[in-house]
């Protein structure tokens, strides 16, 4: 007896020291978890997720400023009589890109004059892709016969904002009450990789439905292209 009470005092105190680790570390844990959860919030933000998404249809498009292969800045603004607009995330070398760009001085000459102007940008950086840098944005424009301002994205920004993940990817946007609102979201037409066998233009059957007061009949198809490069 005299030798269990000799070492229970020191059972008792290692009992003791034992729980206050545990809960020394439990509370550790509970610290760590909860910085975790913060960071994942800081992370993503709701509005932050939103953007990436990109624009849907009856969404207003931002406007931008953005330089053209002539030297000039370019913003929506600057066309007070326009309709809308044919916006065209596109670039130097993707063979699709490549394949439409006759499709695309086509599209610019059949309704520029009514009212819905290509604009083209390139959202590729020149880091990632070197063939897509500024001057040889310039001599592309020159020897395509481009019709229409070709506008150099360098923040990249302007294409995450629209949610463009191709080139080409396209995006139709109408005038009303001063905004921009888009109406399709896609592909030029079916056939990326042979004018000649097109058998439906997505496009030019929205921008001439909503020329003639309709709405349009498909609004949405899939952009086939080559991966934004960032």
């Amino acid at each position: 007896m005299k030798t269990v009470s000799k070492y229970l005092p020191m059972a008792i105190i290692a009992f003791l020291l034992i729980g206050l680790g545990s809960c020394k570390n439990e509370n550790k844990n509970q610290e760590e978890v909860a910085t975790h959860k913060n960071e994942e919030v800081a992370m993503a933000t709701p509005a932050e997720v939103e953007n990436a998404k990109g624009y849907t249809i009856g969404d207003q498009a931002t406007d931008f400023k953005l330089k053209d292969v002539d030297g000039d800045m370019v913003s929506l603004s600057d066309y007070p009589d326009a309709k809308g607009f044919v916006v065209i995330f596109t670039c130097n070398t993707c063979p699709f890109a490549v394949a439409s760009e006759e499709r695309m001085v086509a599209l610019d000459q059949e309704f520029k004059g009514k009212g819905y102007p290509v604009i083209a940008i390139n959202p590729n950086n020149p880091e990632v892709q070197p063939d897509d840098t500024y001057e040889l944005m310039q001599e592309k424009a020159k020897e395509a016969g481009f019709t229409f301002p070709y506008l150099y994205d360098e923040s990249q920004t302007i294409y995450a904002k629209y949610g463009a993940t191709k080139t080409p990817h396209v995006y139709l946007l109408k005038k009303e009450n001063d905004k921009n609102i888009v109406k399709y979201i896609g592909a030029i037409d079916d056939n990326v990789r042979n004018a000649e066998a097109v058998k439906d233009r997505f496009l030019a059957n929205a921008v001439n439905e909503l020329l003639a007061g309709k709405e349009v009949t498909v609004t949405e198809t899939k952009a086939i292209g080559c991966t934004v490069k960032q």
